[in-house]
């Protein structure tokens, strides 16, 4: 029933739209550079740095940095604990629209 769901308790670190997009990027991912997130999610340079660096405080993603060719190279792939909070996250999510369709149901 929708009002046994608290929509507060979503976790608002991954809820953030383009915070969402990376965490999803990466758990269908082993790990992704830098260039190639930034191009999925279709965003900037700088956005995409402020909202990885968030998660990497949270302990949600892993950074990897080295060189190629010797051009710098950032690696970002999803830790456990980040796999846990999507999982949870995603589960809440699904109870929030199994009751939306229970109340659409019945109006």
């Amino acid at each position: 029933m929708a009002g046994n769901i608290v929509v507060d308790e979503l976790d608002r670190l991954i809820h953030e739209r383009i915070r969402l997009g990376i965490v999803s990027a990466l758990a269908a991912n082993e790990s992704l550079p830098f260039a190639d997130l930034r191009d999925i999610l279709g965003t900037t340079d700088g956005n995409l740095s402020v909202h990885a660096r968030k998660l990497e405080d949270a302990g949600y993603v892993r950074v990897t940095k080295g060189f190629e060719d010797r051009k710098p190279r950032t690696e970002y792939s999803l830790t456990a604990k980040g796999r846990r909070a999507f999982e949870a996250y995603l589960g809440q999510m699904e109870q929030i629209l199994s009751a939306a369709r229970e109340a659409l149901e019945k109006t």
